[in-house]
């Protein structure tokens, strides 16, 4: 599929400026296996990079202004690097707007540059494209001028451009996408940025994301209510044992015994992260076995504790998941991301999938008159020259 991609891309940018590109960039989007809800809680997260990719094609132009094409919106812009950088109405070129900022905030130099890109990550679905985009940016200008750039510092520099845009998203997505490796998942410390892969060799199972295509408005502002009430059930959980500095430090032991002094929304919320945090351990140690059936269980009860304990869940994701666990050809199933809507991550016995795809699909159509979406995803490499 990516071939197809990156014919097309090249294709646009001769047909567009008249020559090859000097530079052809894959940067992918990606998914979290497990540990959700916990990058801010100090736990570790398990991303990975996908084989579903923006394709960038970059030349130099030898002028001071750099012009870009978005080949699948149709729309292009023009930026001069003499002026300052600010904020458009046309949200897209923004995050190209703010790779250029932090590469100017931070002393790189460069010149004017040509560029068109074309995706294939379906947007909206939780796949990070704009981390994609930011990364695949910052790694064609870092090639196009020889600019030394370490990878940690690409998916800073994301980071920071997409802080500039006005999401304050945590750094997962920026460090997988840059990271990715085939077949490898990345166990990553989101404050330390320390960081391991683990084997992703799913064997006779298939990963299959399904799309629930509905987003409910209540992410953003329960968020930060999840946000406090971890930070209240911490801070009790402190006053109580005071050797434990973070949630990684506490046993369920621990929280178990000092339930009575938590609310029960609290201690629900905690009890969550605890055992979140150990189930990314179990994950990992899971995939070092090979032992996929054991990863499917962990997704499971990830997704009892999204639903029941942390409440990011809604009625559409519950449905699918439920659905998965009564079926035979389904091992793992839970909901992927902030929660309220997106894809569901499903790990489904090889030869079953088309099976599925069509009774699922069937059944969420009848019950919520919504198309369900699949996307067939692989683990792939992190943002790459080709």
């Amino acid at each position: 599929m990516s071939d197809i991609l990156i014919q097309n891309t090249t294709a646009f940018f001769e047909k567009s400026f008249g020559s090859k590109p000097e530079k052809v960039v894959l940067s992918p989007g990606r998914i979290n296996i497990i540990g959700e809800h916990i990058d801010y809680n100090d736990g570790f997260v398990l991303p990975a990079a996908i084989d579903k990719v923006i394709c960038f094609a970059f030349e130099k132009n030898n002028s001071k202004k750099s012009k870009v094409i978005a080949i699948d919106l149709n729309e292009e812009f023009e930026i001069d690097l003499t002026q300052e950088v600010k904020l458009s109405d046309v949200v897209w070129t923004n995050y190209i707007r703010g790779v250029i900022k932090q590469l100017q905030d931070n002393g790189y130099s460069f010149d004017g540059f040509n560029c068109v890109f074309s995706s294939n990550i379906p947007v909206g679905s939780g796949l990070s494209s704009s981390a994609a985009l930011e990364c695949g940016t910052l790694f064609g200008i870092k090639q196009l001028f020889d600019l030394k750039i370490e990878k940690v510092d690409i998916a800073l520099l994301g980071q920071k451009a997409e802080h500039w845009v006005g999401i304050n998203c945590g750094i997962m997505d920026q460090f997988s996408s840059v990271h990715g490796l085939e077949n490898k998942v990345i166990k990553l410390d989101c404050n330390t940025l320390d960081f391991e892969y683990h084997n992703a060799d799913f064997k006779d199972y298939s990963l299959i994301l399904m799309d629930s295509n509905v987003k409910h408005s209540l992410f953003t502002s329960e968020y930060n209510t999840r946000r406090i009430e971890c930070e209240q059930g911490l801070a009790i959980i402190k006053s109580n044992f005071p050797e434990v500095k973070s949630f990684r430090d506490c046993s369920e032991e621990q929280l178990l015994s000092i339930q009575d002094k938590m609310s029960e929304t609290v201690f629900k919320r905690v009890h969550f992260v605890v055992k979140e945090i150990n189930r990314v351990i179990k994950a990992c140690e899971a995939l070092d076995k090979g032992d996929i059936e054991l990863l499917g269980q962990l997704l499971f009860e990830t997704h009892y504790g999204l639903s029941q304990e942390y409440e990011v869940s809604c009625a559409e994701l519950d449905m699918l998941v439920d659905t998965a666990k009564a079926d035979d050809a389904i091992i793992g199933s839970r909901v992927m991301g902030g929660g309220f809507g997106g894809c569901t991550i499903n790990l489904i016995k090889k030869g079953h999938e088309n099976q599925v795809k069509s009774k699922f699909s069937n059944l969420y159509l009848d019950t919520f008159g919504i198309e369900l979406k699949f996307y067939d995803v692989k683990i792939s490499n992190g943002t790459t020259l080709l």
